[in-house]
């Protein structure tokens, strides 16, 4: 049978539509060979390699991988640790050693480090093939989130509203002045003034919509121009490298590390209070 490729870059596909005929193509995620044909296996956006065929999923949960950065929220205090919803099929556990540096008592209350509805960031450091998704809070940029909304979008649209080298995020943030923290789960905290805040909403939750479409970059910077009424720049994007062209982990903000400080007898050191939950 003749090779012959029956998609587009960036057309969306549905699963079990033919995407390439002949043995010149190769699958890759998000598609399988069946014969001499190669098949879509999910609703996803097709995107084209040289002769690698591969789709990005428009749709489904959050599967949780080691070393992902998260946001999650305390749901249960147990007395090896906490557990955590990150927006999964399955909760995540912090264990007592990896929630902080300092020596815990055995039967301490653990309340006064972290308590129930505390959203905080954290890195996936272990997922067992029975899915039991171990957590840390040691390192970089890693730290319990004060203040500001939280707020959920696609899974699967996380990598674009990130953008390349984190172009994406870095304009909303530049533009609006907020703080904005994307999990590869799909909970996005961000902090700034109240209109500003709502101004960033907007634009992320446009990426999300449209993140099909060519030119979202440019739309995303009339946007913001518009609501602000200042001149916003598209950050620079540097040249990729040969390894970079397969993959482009996510860039986070980075927060100096501090000392942890646990609560206080008024329930907190910091009287900004934990983030708005969803919306």
């Amino acid at each position: 049978m003749e090779s012959q490729l029956k998609v587009k870059d960036r057309d969306i596909v549905v699963p079990g539509e033919v995407l390439a005929t002949g043995m010149d193509y190769l699958p890759s995620a998000g598609t399988y060979r069946l014969g001499e044909q190669i098949l879509a296996s999910i609703l996803g956006l097709v995107r084209l390699e040289g002769k690698v065929i591969k789709l990005i999923p428009l749709a489904g949960r959050y599967v949780p991988k080691k070393y992902d950065i998260v946001i999650g929220k305390m749901i249960d205090i147990l007395m090896s640790g906490w557990r955590l919803d990150i927006n999964c099929a399955y909760a995540a556990v912090l264990p007592l050693k990896e929630g902080t540096r300092e020596f815990i008592d055995k039967g301490a209350d653990l309340t006064r480090f972290y308590a129930l509805e505390d959203y905080v960031v954290t890195k996936i450091i272990n997922v067992t093939s029975q899915k039991l998704v171990d957590v840390t809070m040691r390192g970089p940029g890693l730290r319990k989130l004060m203040g500001g909304r939280v707020f959920s979008v696609n899974t699967h649209k996380v990598p674009r509203i990130i953008g390349k080298q984190g172009s994406m995020v870095s304009m909303i943030k530049e533009a609006t002045g907020c703080k904005i923290i994307v999990g590869q789960n799909g909970w996005v905290w961000i902090e700034g003034e109240p209109l500003n805040e709502n101004i960033a909403v907007e634009a992320i939750r446009t990426i999300e919509e449209q993140s099909h479409t060519t030119g979202l970059t440019e739309k995303i910077r009339e946007f913001l121009e518009q609501k602000t009424g200042k001149p916003v720049l598209v950050p620079q994007v540097q040249p990729e490298t040969e390894q970079q062209q397969h993959f482009e982990p996510p860039r986070y903000e980075r927060f100096e590390q501090q000392r942890f400080e646990p609560r206080g007898e008024n329930g907190g050191h910091d009287r900004r209070g934990p983030p708005r939950g969803m919306n």
